[in-house]
């Protein structure tokens, strides 16, 4: 791979650096034990550049924690099999923190509920129940709380579990036209 050349490049592959190092720092820390003299360390800068480039550990946490789309379409099994074959393997970093400190951080509690919420209405649209905003919103909140059991709990039966499986079991909360 072609390192960068020019100044805006080397700027650019910084960023990335000090953010990748924040998603990985609040994952293993959460938001209140990450300082930004460790992100800074992980990224191998110094902690002024850090601050240079977010401003404050506050908006590089906002930044590190907000949720990637993940999976797009209308194949409720599938699109299940796909998010839980994902959250059941190695957590993103940025997923990692967020998840880590939403019950201690009101903008990680908040990031959360409208990545939930977005997740909630898109099923929600091809469900094929009176009760779907409901079922929608649980299934969100099951796969949610598989995450936690799997990565955070170590619950054995959710660990060993094959995604196909969970996904088998998730699918009937929310029954589609398919």
């Amino acid at each position: 791979m072609k390192s960068p050349v020019s100044r805006a490049e080397r700027r650019a592959a910084t960023v990335d650096r000090i953010l990748d190092a924040a998603r990985r720092e609040f994952g293993d820390r959460g938001k209140d034990g990450a300082t930004i003299r460790a992100i800074a360390g992980r990224a191998g800068v110094d902690p002024s550049l850090v601050m240079q480039h977010f401003g404050s550990k506050q908006e590089l946490f906002e930044l590190a924690v907000t949720p990637v789309a993940e999976l797009d379409g209308d194949d409720v099994p599938g699109h299940l099999a796909d998010v839980l074959d994902v959250r059941l393997r190695e957590l993103p970093p940025a997923t990692r923190a967020l998840l880590r400190s939403m019950l201690t951080s009101p903008d990680a509690a908040r990031a959360m509920s409208a990545h939930l919420q977005g997740r909630a209405e898109r099923l929600t649209a091809v469900a094929a129940t009176d009760d779907a905003p409901l079922r929608a919103a649980v299934l969100v909140a099951s796969i949610l709380g598989v995450t936690i059991a799997r990565h955070f709990l170590d619950l054995p039966e959710i660990r060993l579990a094959d995604p196909e499986d969970v996904a088998r079991i998730l699918s009937t909360i929310l029954p589609t036209d398919e």
